[in-house]
């Protein structure tokens, strides 16, 4: 079993980036799609990306942006990874000159490996819950074992993981990656401090150093404490 990544999705704050990523997340997600409650505007989105410390991704979700509205975006906020949760094709994603994963929503019946196959070119696939006329950010959990285990290297595993089942998402699926939002949220769109930490200590439990003193002095950069 391999140790997954963490990606935690929907920071609206650079003082929560900040926090996620010292206590141990490998990326954090930027939402660019304005229905969500977890959406932030090109200006704050710039300020989480240069606050996050090295090696730690920023990735940008859309959902059928247009090119012109993604490149627009790129132009101010240096993302690391382009994510996509809409109906683009393998071609639209790949036309940004960025590692990029494309979201598939586990419908009744799905073909993951025809999934695969469509987006070979993707650096890997995030499976989502299935919700008509959502896409994306639900908060349900799907069925795991739907997955094959000739693709969990591919996955970015998403859904309804929380502190509470991510120990058993990790055993049962084995994936590349666990993406988290709602499950490490005070309420929706505003994330806790103290979930975060809990969630990082599930998902890696070497990390049980965690000092309680992270959530009482963040310095983000370009600022003093003063």
């Amino acid at each position: 079993m391999t140790q997954p990544r963490v990606k935690i999705c929907g920071l609206r704050q650079a003082n929560d980036a900040v926090f996620a990523a010292q206590a141990g997340a490998d990326a954090i997600g930027l939402v660019f799609y304005p229905p969500s409650p977890r959406a932030v505007d090109i200006a704050t989105a710039a300020e989480i990306a240069c606050a996050l410390p090295p090696f730690v991704s920023c990735v940008g979700l859309f959902v059928d942006a247009t090119a012109a509205e993604i490149d627009h975006i790129l132009s101010q906020v240096p993302l690391s990874l382009l994510q996509f949760h809409g109906e683009e094709s393998a071609q639209f994603c790949d036309q940004f000159q960025l590692p990029w994963i494309k979201a598939v929503r586990m419908r009744p019946n799905i073909n993951l490996h025809q999934q695969r196959q469509c987006y070979s070119r993707a650096q890997g696939l995030l499976l989502d819950a299935y919700k008509a006329g959502v896409p994306g950010g639900t908060g349900d959990q799907f069925d795991w074992h739907r997955i094959p285990e000739d693709i969990a290297a591919d996955v970015v595993l998403a859904g309804g993981i929380d502190v509470q089942n991510v120990q058993l998402a990790i055993e049962q699926v084995n994936p590349w990656a666990i993406d988290v939002s709602g499950g490490v949220e005070s309420h929706k769109g505003v994330k806790d401090h103290a979930k975060i930490a809990a969630f990082m200590r599930q998902a890696k439990p070497y990390l049980s150093y965690l000092p309680s003193q992270l959530s009482n002095h963040i310095e983000i950069k370009g600022t003093s404490s003063d």
